[in-house]
Parts: structure tokens; C-alpha cells; sequence
């Protein structure tokens, strides 16, 4: 096993690395504490520790004192199954003159495939002269376990497939200057964002191959970060589970409902199954479950939350023939930008029960509404999403809220309200 990893090891130091398109992750490396990323599968988390490292070199840190492991290798199986103890005898081996003189920097990618990996983390962020960046596809082993298992000596950023800035980026535009060829290109790159979605590896693939690359991800993350992961005894359940949560994309759900859905297939499952699956597609950071905003916890676990894809586009190669509803498709994407931004996201509903799409609050606790159509140009659908926000702010005592459209722009006031119709490609420049 020991010339496995130094063979391992030598291979990434001598290796070219591609580091692609810079991503916005503002993160920040501390000393004495992990970096940790986490994000569903083929995000591009590799990618970003290349970018890392390439960092750490152009700063003078020689490619000898960086380790790096990726645990989807499959020379490193054994390893997997029996611990990561080898790893620093490993690399010591190849150079005994660093160990305790200088700093290794040490990086470990999709870690959640090693069994009982926090406590070697933990020792060697103690005892060695080290530094970790490690990734993974779990939000629970990365998120909720980790901080009792590394004892507060991590900092979790979570990396989400390509934000709109960063599609922009890949193909060069110029985002700062809106002239008018700019925001033609712009608005032509939002059309190919808003078709092939974020994730990297479909940007330049026909829509066929698109789409096959999209299922191929469905099955992964179900097969391998849920129903193996979480040994689900109805794996075809969890399946269809999957398949009716993500049609239903921007849109309400209920347990009791996919319960009886499953039923009605013949799956003898119960609701507390139906919940397991639902906090395992949030695991994987596939699905995304979003409450109701109100102060009481009881009333937002009583009241149906809404749920999201970590994708729009990957909703258009998952479902059926029939096409997704264009309006949840753009309310998706605009999830997804915001829930990348923040945690403090909710959707709202007034007290006569119309409902406004999000509502999430600055560092300053201060509430902004978004509401998501995808045209206004129908009379009735405009008096709807208007009606919904004035009652909204109304309750709130806020002045100002947004409506993201697909293209339409403009100002309402009305009761001494302001609410701005903005494009969407204009909002995920945040201009």
C-alpha cells in the first residue's frame, strides 16, 4: 500500500493541472483550521483545490510539500476500507526532512469515502505541521458530524454547480460594462445558461449529450451518495421518491402525499421512510427542501415547504417528455443563486394566502421579498403577483421588493411601495 500512495503522491506533483474557470467562492484559509468544501457530485470541487493549489505555488510553496488524494482513485480501495494512518508515512517516506521543519499542505478530495477519516484529520491538524482542505459530497458528514469530529477546527463552504457570473466568465464576456453589445451577448449567454444550467461539464455538449450526462449524474448521486450510503432497504422506492420530488421542482410538497404516491406503486413504505429519503437527497445537496417564513419553529415544521433542485436544467433532462413549467424552471434557477448567498431563505405567505416566492434576510436582518414569473405580460397573472407583494410588504412594513422575470423590466409604485421588474440575467448580476 505504502508505494501505492508514493506512487500516488509523485503522479499529482508532476501532473499539469487544469484549473479551469476561477470560481466566486469567497472563501478564506485560516491557519490551524480545515478548509472544507462540500457540494453535490461533478460541481467542480476538484477543480477548485487545483485552483488552490495553483495559489499556494504562485505564493512560493514548492509542489513537494503538497499531498494530494483523491478517494475516488481506484488504486486507493484498500485504503478506503482500513484508514488513512499509511498516508503520512507515505509521503515522509519520499521526504524525511520535512517532517516537523515545514509546512505540508495537505488535500483530500471526496474524503467521505474513507471510513473513520476525522480522527486522523483531527491528529494531524494537532500534532503535525499541516494543513488540511478537504471535500465531499455529504452535507451531514461534512456539516453536522464534522464539528463534534474535528472539535471546531474546520470551516465548511459550500460550492455550488456554475453561478451565472461564472458562465459568463467561460465564455469571456465582459459583465462590468453593460454596453449595448455587451448586454446583447449577455442576454444571448443567459439563453445558454438558462437551457445547459451550471454544472461544468455540460457547457459545450449538444442538448442530447446534455442530457445524458444529467441522468447519468441522477443515477450517481442516487445510487452512490444515497442508497448505498444510507443502506436504503427500498432502494426502487427511493428512486421514485427522487423522480416525483424533482418534477415537482418549485413547487409544494408533502410527505403524506409522496407517501401514498409510493403506495399506490406497490412500495409498502411508511412516512418516516419518506422523511429519511427526503434529508438524504438534501444530504447529497441534490434536493433542497425550503420552509415557510415565520418565527415559530413548530409552524414551519406543521406548514409544507417547497421544494428545489441543485440544478434547473438538470430538472428538463429528469423529467418526462412533457416540458417543465418555463416560470418553475426560472424560480428554481433563482433559488439556487440565492440559496448560494445565504441560509436565511424561506418563501412567504400573507394572511389572505397568497403566497410570494422568497423572502431571505442580509446580515443586517433586514427582509427582501422576490417573487418569480416568468412573463407579466398576462393582465391577470401581473394583478396576481403584484396583489401577493403588496400584502406582503404591507405586513412586513417593507418599501421595496423585486419581481424576476425572464426578460421584462420596470417600476411599480403603488401605496408608496416600489417594486422593480427585473430580468433575471440582470438580477444574477446582481446590477
Amino acid at each position: 500500500m505504502l508505494d501505492t500512495l508514493k506512487e500516488i503522491i509523485l503522479d499529482f506533483q508532476s501532473q499539469i493541472l487544469d484549473t479551469g474557470i476561477k470560481r466566486h467562492l469567497a472563501y478564506e484559509l485560516v491557519r490551524g483550521k480545515a478548509f472544507v468544501c462540500i457540494g453535490v457530485r461533478r460541481c467542480g470541487k476538484s477543480t477548485l483545490l487545483y485552483q488552490i493549489v495553483s495559489d499556494l505555488q504562485n505564493k512560493g510553496v514548492a509542489r513537494e510539500n503538497i499531498l494530494y488524494l483523491n478517494f475516488f482513485d481506484d488504486r486507493l480501495t484498500e485504503i478506503k476500507q482500513e484508514g488513512l494512518n499509511p498516508v503520512l508515512e507515505a509521503y515522509y517516506s519520499l521526504y524525511p526532512g520535512k517532517k516537523g521543519t515545514e509546512e505540508i499542505h495537505s488535500f483530500f478530495d471526496e474524503i467521505q469515502e474513507v471510513q473513520n477519516w476525522e480522527p486522523f484529520v483531527d491528529r494531524i491538524l494537532r500534532t503535525e505541521k499541516c494543513s488540511v482542505f478537504i471535500t465531499g459530497s455529504s452535507a451531514k458528514m461534512l456539516s453536522k458530524e464534522i464539528a463534534t469530529q474535528l472539535r471546531g477546527r474546520s470551516l465548511v463552504w459550500d460550492l455550488f454547480p456554475f453561478s451565472f457570473k461564472e458562465f459568463l466568465d467561460y465564455k469571456k464576456v465582459d459583465k462590468e460594462k453593460l454596453t449595448s453589445k455587451n448586454r446583447f451577448l449577455i442576454k444571448k449567454c443567459f439563453e445558454d445558461y438558462f437551457r445547459k444550467g451550471g454544472f461544468p461539464e455540460v457547457r459545450d455538449v449538444s442538448d442530447k449529450i446534455r442530457i445524458m450526462i444529467h441522468q447519468e449524474y441522477y443515477k450517481a448521486i442516487l445510487h452512490r451518495d444515497i442508497i448505498e450510503r444510507f443502506d436504503a432497504i427500498h432502494p426502487q422506492a427511493v428512486m421514485q421518491a427522487g423522480y416525483k420530488l424533482i418534477c415537482a421542482s418549485a413547487s409544494l410538497y408533502s410527505i403524506n402525499r409522496i407517501t401514498e404516491y409510493l403506495k399506490t406503486l406497490g412500495y409498502k413504505v411508511s412516512k418516516a421512510f419518506v422523511s429519511s429519503c427526503i434529508e438524504w437527497f438534501e444530504d447529497a445537496y441534490f434536493l433542497f427542501s425550503l420552509k415557510i417564513f415565520t418565527p415559530s419553529i413548530s409552524k414551519q415544521n406543521v406548514n409544507a415547504k417547497k421544494i428545489y433542485c441543485i440544478d434547473h436544467s438538470l430538472v428538463t433532462s429528469i423529467s418526462p417528455g412533457i416540458l417543465p413549467d418555463k416560470g418553475h424552471l426560472l424560480e428554481n434557477l433563482i433559488f439556487v443563486h440565492l440559496r448560494s448567498q445565504t441560509e436565511e431563505l424561506y418563501y412567504y405567505r400573507t394572511k389572505r394566502g397568497r403566497e410570494v416566492d422568497f423572502i431571505w434576510l442580509d446580515d443586517g436582518q433586514d427582509k427582501h421579498l422576490v417573487q418569480v414569473c416568468f412573463s407579466l405580460k398576462n393582465p391577470a397573472t401581473k394583478k396576481r403577483e403584484v396583489s401577493a407583494l403588496l400584502q406582503a410588504m404591507q405586513e412586513l412594513d417593507t418599501q421595496k421588493a423585486v419581481i424576476v422575470t425572464y426578460d421584462e423590466e420596470g417600476i411599480l409604485e403603488e401605496e408608496r411601495r416600489k417594486i422593480e421588474i427585473i430580468p433575471a440575467w440582470k438580477y444574477l448580476l446582481n446590477l
